[in-house]
């Protein structure tokens, strides 16, 4: 049979009907993968489940599972809107093609905005560009090739929905749900953020290439099954009239289905855990995860009885009553000096000559290090800029999930800024870039600091920026101005500078240092960081507020977190130091301190006397003991002589024992196989009072 008497004897259907048939289709396949993957994970916890738990969770399952369905056929409903004859007409389709053409050029050959983000993002731009320009031109020049190739683009949507349906929720929430009984949660989202982890972990553990086979395979009979008979559509695009009510209907059935997806989730609030996670969708679990950016320390953590966990707090920080307050009396009158406290964007303690670099990257840091206060063994709480914030704001151990600083309800918490306000200081937080950008201005602003961000600059301030903001220089030029400013008001100030430069794309003014700005190196990055805070420093110097004033320098995390342990403590090593001659002695202190303690620490130097709730100490109290805390999004590790304790999701505990090796910077670690639980208690301890205590 010729292919023009098989068409001839194929039903036809338009490109309207098209959208119906396939949703419908999309939403029966659906809701058959979720019902047999609830009923193969209910069988795995029968006992807690009765014949009309089974039934109503199957049925509120189906409406959950149909909701989000429709309305992840957005793109797919996109795609065969956009199927029409117009677009190609005289003078439209050459202007369009034109359009693209020029696009295409404008990223292949100049410096765009996408090369702000790196050498991948342009690459990406690049290929989308140039399958956009290369296929409109192919339709635009060979007419008969359209209603092919929008079929074609079709089935690919079709298919990737399938290997959606079929690895992500079909076999990624089995294997989720095996590991930790749940639906997806924010433990998914992290698994998003430590990709290459995830992927090797996953690579190690299941014969991935016949999971991948197989997920291929059936991917393509469910393709095949939903797009049968459905060729002769896209000879026959929808009318303008049609597109119209194609698109009221779908906006009108989205905002329905988000409204029920929301309302079902007051059926998720019973006492039993199986029920409430299996009629849930793990697809907007997954959403409402990364939206709220927290773990329940108390759900998925070891603890201990919340009375005895107070205690051993109580115990550990000379505190009282379940909100860890401690009574701080310092017997000389407090000094109250200005504070500039600047966090340095991704300082590894690798970085500097002091700890072994041989590269003078840093010329100014280890120089200022040698007329200051340093901490040699001081370890980040985490690997993202927000846990440091978290950690030197609110000196407490890092949250479960996200940082404090993304979560909501983070308004009025006690912090450092709170303590100094009361002492009658003025607070800010300096910031080259958008303070939106990680949720900073909602967390200083509700916090009671002013914030200065790049919109507080002048044009004429400005001399140089990329996508994250000003370079250093030009915020640490600003800071002065600020601080002059401050100074007139008679009253001292506190002020938190976070900087920029030394983070991808590595982009800075030329001429500044020997490492050209356009080389986009990580060396590069830090140097210039390292001359922007020296230049910042000696014009300090002239100002008649410098005797007055100290410097806290620190960085807010290490410049990568990937080793071969979940934590790899070389990876949270960072440098930190307190710069005030006249004031404080050079001094190089040894112990083991944890990012949390910096802060406490300086107040003790002031001899400050207040009210305290925070877990950082002053390490030159009596009473200090050293530990740190550290800690990845889901992994929550407490370091004490020499035993490193991680504490995990699905109440997982571990122990390592930590050796610095005599050359080299890696820490060894050895996994014991028989738990201190003295060292067990204290951790779990910190995290689980810190998690309820804000």
């Amino acid at each position: 049979m010729t292919s023009a008497n098989y068409m001839k004897n194929v039903p036809t259907i338009s490109c309207f009907d098209l959208i119906g048939r396939t949703i419908k289709r999309m939403i029966v396949l659906a809701v058959s993968i979720g019902f047999l993957l609830r009923m193969v994970l209910a069988f795995q916890v029968r006992e807690d489940l009765n014949l009309l738990y089974l039934f109503k969770l199957s049925v509120l399952g189906m409406i959950n599972d149909s909701s989000l369905t429709l309305i992840a056929c957005l793109f797919l409903g996109l795609q065969v809107l956009g199927v029409s004859q117009i677009k190609y007409k005289k003078p439209w389709g050459y202007l369009i093609f034109g359009f693209y053409v020029v696009l295409l050029l404008y990223v292949l050959f100049f410096h765009t905005i996408f090369h702000e983000y790196g050498n991948v993002v342009p690459t990406i731009a690049q290929g989308f560009f140039l399958y956009k320009t290369v296929s409109f031109g192919l339709r635009l020049f060979i007419p008969h090739l359209r209603s092919t190739w929008s079929y074609v683009v079709y089935v690919g949507i079709i298919f990737l929905y399938a290997v959606v349906l079929v690895q992500f929720v079909a076999l990624g929430e089995y294997l989720f749900w095996d590991e930790f009984g749940v639906r997806y949660n924010f433990i998914a989202v992290d698994y998003l953020i430590y990709t290459n982890e995830v992927v090797g972990n996953i690579a190690e553990s299941y014969p991935i290439k016949t999971i991948l086979t197989g997920v291929v395979a059936v991917a393509g009979v469910l393709t095949y099954w939903v797009v049968r008979g459905t060729r002769t559509a896209f000879e026959q695009p929808m009318e303008s009239k049609q597109k119209i009510s194609v698109v009221l209907g779908y906006g009108i059935a989205v905002a329905v289905c988000i409204g029920v997806l929301n309302y079902t989730t007051k059926f998720q609030a019973t006492d039993n855990v199986y029920y409430n996670e299996l009629q849930a969708n793990g697809g907007y679990k997954f959403y409402q995860a990364f939206k709220s950016s927290r773990l329940d320390y108390n759900h998925f953590y070891e603890k201990l009885d919340e009375k005895q966990a107070q205690a051993i707090v109580n115990t550990m920080y000379s505190s009282t009553g379940m909100k860890n307050i401690q009574t701080i009396v310092d017997t000389l009158p407090a000094r109250k000096k200005n504070i500039v406290l600047i966090t340095v964007e991704s300082l590894s303690a690798s970085f500097m000559e002091r700890y072994g670099n041989t590269n003078q990257i840093t010329p100014y840091l280890d120089q200022l290090a040698k007329e200051s206060l340093v901490f040699d063994n001081l370890f980040a709480v985490g690997n993202r800029t927000v846990r440091g914030l978290e950690a030197v704001t609110l000196s407490r151990p890092p949250s479960a999930g996200e940082s404090l600083v993304k979560q909501e309800n983070n308004a009025d918490l006690f912090s450092i800024g709170k303590v100094l306000k009361n002492q009658g200081y003025q607070v800010q937080y300096l910031y080259g870039g958008d303070s939106y950008f990680d949720n900073m201005k909602t967390f200083f602003g509700g916090n009671h600091y002013e914030i200065i961000d790049k919109s507080s600059l002048e044009s004429s301030e400005i001399t140089f920026s990329n996508i994250w903001g000003v370079c250093d220089e030009d915020m640490f030029a600003k800071a002065l101005n600020i601080f002059d400013d401050n100074s007139a008001k008679g009253k001292p100030f506190f002020s938190h500078i976070m900087t920029v430069s030394n983070h991808r794309p590595y982009t800075y003014p030329e001429g500044k240092i020997n490492i050209a700005g356009d080389a986009q190196s990580r060396e590069g990055g830090v140097k210039y960081t390292d001359y922007a805070i020296g230049a910042f420093i000696e014009q300090a110097k002239e100002k008649s507020w410098f005797k007055d004033t100290v410097f806290v320098i620190l960085a807010d995390h290490c410049a990568s977190s990937a080793g071969k342990a979940s934590l790899p403590l070389e990876r949270y090593r960072i440098p930190a130091m307190i710069y005030a001659p006249g004031f404080i002695l050079p001094k190089e202190e040894k112990r083991l301190v944890s990012q949390i303690d910096v802060m406490p620490t300086l107040l003790g130097l002031l001899h400050f006397s207040y009210e305290s709730r925070f877990f950082g100490q002053d390490i030159y109290k009596k009473q200090y003991q050293e530990r740190a805390f550290l800690a990845t999004y889901q992994n929550l590790g407490y370091l004490e002589n020499d035993i490193l304790t991680v504490l995990s999701p699905n109440r997982k505990v571990e122990q390592f024992k930590v050796t610095v090796p005599k050359e080299g910077v890696e820490y060894h670690m050895e996994k014991q196989t028989k738990l201190d639980e003295a060292l067990v208690k204290r951790a779990v301890a910190n995290y689980q009072v810190a998690s309820y205590d804000k």
